[in-house]
């Protein structure tokens, strides 16, 4: 038996304040203690085990009373039940410090089974509530079997708690927890595997209800995980030569809550959370991770191969979001300026950047890593910016294709797309024109990376996915770049390789038509979508038609900072198609190349079913819509002038070389 805390009894001695002296729960309270202490005294188990249910009952429905009443309730009020509960708590924690309660082990294993979880939501309260309930479960864990303790506490946290308040109660739970792991003596991965799933569950339930309102409340949750990481911590660095599977759960637990708490919606979370994930970073470097590892996610993969066998897969489960905490760790490193952190990371980092940069196949794993934090929902803008900064940093050289030419992609082909789909997201959903733009470098600078011999069917896959008209029109432009680039480079040349037709024409330029006809002619049939179809401007959520408008949702942002069009089922697509189109047109016009592309079959189809079909739908659409006034049917007026200029330029050019055939 251990002795009692002199901390708890202190708290005991204090005078009991009569702020709710009449209400009927102290007195209730008192006879049930006295009960308890008679039934234990006598030996009578089931008098004890009743009169133990008696007083968790009595402490559970004053708690819920006091919670019923919060809403609403002003100062004094809340002051007023406040010291109603303190007066509880208070009641049981002088019961527990008698020498006659230390002495009666009974009494003590009766009230801890039972008293863990409305002690914790008494000490919700305001006041001292906390350090009197904080007193209570301490004893509690100083005082009875740290195993059987650590299953009472992961009961209670598993219980359902209501926010605000729910959120100090399993603060207290997770100290009491923290303080059970630095107890045990034996058999401490098994112990380990028992709560963290509990506590990781409690973690991800609240984050995701927490609002800006609880932000104090919310850092102490996050302080109280990070209490369970140190104990483990401590077991990791007491236990002779580590043990590597404990110090691989701490380093996943670790990710897990960076992952966690990154998805924290308080407003300032640089400043709320920073502190926070810095001192998981400790962790991290106990458990053996490096830079080098979260970038590229291999400490990840090594900590999961090591636990991931047949037995742990439920446990493997709760760290689910360990690959978004291993590229949010750097991310966090490189936007927190904080002089500790930097003085942690600093050269380490900076190092780990460089050798991934210099090793192209870890280069590719860790831009594909960043696409866990950029397609999630979950994570503020401000860390998917920094998260392209990273990307940026990581992409390096500006002339890289001739060294990915070499590189076997084939087996980043997949993942890759992946991480270009979630950059789109970005792209069309960030309110701040910069992140916008920083995306869009983002965009060309990864697919400039991929070597050119697959960079088209990436390039297809992104069109053929893309369900905004003005993205499918960035990523034209970038397919009619690759064609300017490879024309330019067969001028340079003046020679005849497998990297071209025979006739010298840029192998892209076939390739690119045949997303012009994805576009022109899409494989549902009919011409190209037109804004006559009540289609969405994903700026302000009003949906385009021929002269009427409607409500529509979500609001989204469009690349309006690319000189774009600001709707998103604006003609953008099908003027780009036109355009490019029209450049190979002309490039197939040029010197020896003359038709040579363009057979007579091409250009018929192409005269007849890509270009006729459009001409008469855009004029119809452009005299419906000239009849209103408003400022939207203009810019659509406007839209279609450019897309009716653009397809007589490619009608004349086909009719031209139609002729010549």
């Amino acid at each position: 038996m251990n002795a009692v805390e002199p901390s708890a009894a202190a708290i005991a001695e204090d005078p009991i304040t009569p702020a709710a002296s009449a209400a009927p729960y102290p007195g209730r309270l008192r006879e049930a203690l006295t009960a308890l202490s008679e039934a234990c005294e006598s030996g009578n188990f089931n008098a004890s085990e009743t009169a133990s249910f008696t007083i968790s009952d009595i402490l559970d429905t004053a708690a819920g009373v006091s919670g019923e009443l919060d809403d609403g309730s002003d100062d004094s009020q809340d002051a007023s039940r406040s010291g109603a509960s303190e007066v509880l708590l208070r009641e049981v924690l002088e019961f527990l410090s008698r020498p006659s309660s230390i002495s009666n082990q009974m009494a003590l294993d009766a009230l801890s089974l039972v008293l863990p979880k409305p002690v914790a939501k008494l000490g919700a309260r305001m006041g001292r509530c906390r350090d009197v309930a904080a007193a209570i479960l301490k004893f509690f864990v100083t005082n009875c079997n740290p195993r059987d303790m650590l299953s009472i506490l992961c009961e209670a946290l598993d219980a359902p708690m209501e926010l605000p308040n729910g959120l100090s109660s399993f603060v207290l739970l997770l100290d009491a927890l923290a303080k059970v792991f630095t107890l045990i003596q034996r058999r401490h991965i098994e112990q380990v595997k028992v709560a963290l799933p509990v506590v990781l569950k409690v973690m991800h339930a609240t984050v995701s209800e927490c609002v800006e309102e609880h932000g104090s409340a919310a850092v102490d949750l996050f302080n109280a995980a990070h209490g369970v990481g140190k104990a483990i911590q401590e077991m990791c660095i007491s236990m002779f030569n580590k043990n590597k599977d404990l110090c691989a759960i701490l380093g996943l637990y670790s990710l897990q809550n960076i992952a966690l708490v990154s998805r924290s919606r308080q407003q300032d979370i640089l400043s709320a959370c920073g502190s926070v994930v810095f001192q998981s970073f400790r962790f991290l470097k106990t458990s053996g991770f490096t830079y080098r590892g979260l970038l590229t996610g291999s400490d990840v993969t090594a900590a999961t191969v090591e636990l991931s066998k047949e037995e742990d897969a439920d446990f493997m489960e709760h760290f689910s979001f360990a690959m978004d905490g291993a590229a949010l760790s750097v991310v966090w490193t490189l936007m927190h300026d904080d002089k500790d952190m930097s003085k942690y990371a600093g050269e380490e980092l900076e190092l780990a950047v460089k050798e991934v940069q210099g090793n192209h196949m870890e280069k590719w794993e860790a831009i594909n890593m960043l696409k866990y934090v950029l397609s999630s929902i979950h994570y503020p803008w401000i860390i998917k910016s920094h998260s392209l900064n990273l990307m940026l940093i990581l992409s390096g050289e500006d002339h890289v294709e001739e060294i990915n030419n070499h590189v076997d992609f084939t087996c980043f082909a997949h993942r890759i797309f992946e991480t270009l789909k979630a950059i789109e997201s970005v792209m069309i959903a960030a309110p701040m024109a910069l992140v916008r733009k920083k995306a869009f470098a983002a965009l060309k600078k990864v697919i400039s990376m991929v070597p050119s011999s697959q960079r088209f069917d990436i390039l297809h896959g992104l069109v053929n996915n893309s369900t905004s008209p003005a993205l499918t029109a960035i990523l034209l432009d970038l397919v009619r770049q690759e064609v300017s680039r490879e024309s330019r480079q067969a001028d340079n040349d003046c020679i005849e390789d497998e990297g071209f037709r025979g006739n010298g024409l840029p192998r892209w330029a076939s390739h690119a038509l045949e997303l012009v006809e994805l576009i022109l002619r899409p494989p549902e049939g009919g011409p190209p979508c037109l804004p006559d179809h009540s289609e969405q401007d994903l700026r302000t959520g009003e949906v385009i038609g021929t002269g009427r408008r409607r409500r529509a949702a979500p609001r989204l942002y469009i690349l309006d900072s690319f000189r774009l069009p600001s709707l998103a089922t604006s003609p953008a697509h099908v003027i780009s198609a036109l355009n490019l189109l029209r450049f190979i047109l002309i490039i197939d016009s040029r010197g020896q190349r003359s038709a040579k592309l363009f057979r007579k079959e091409t250009l018929h189809k192409v005269h007849s079913e890509w270009l006729t079909p459009l001409r008469p739908i855009a004029e119809q659409i452009q005299l419906e819509n000239e009849k209103d006034a408003d400022e939207i049917t203009k810019q659509i007026v406007c839209m279609l002038n450019l897309v009716q200029l653009v397809l007589y330029r490619c009608i004349e050019l086909v009719e031209e070389k139609m002729k010549g055939c």
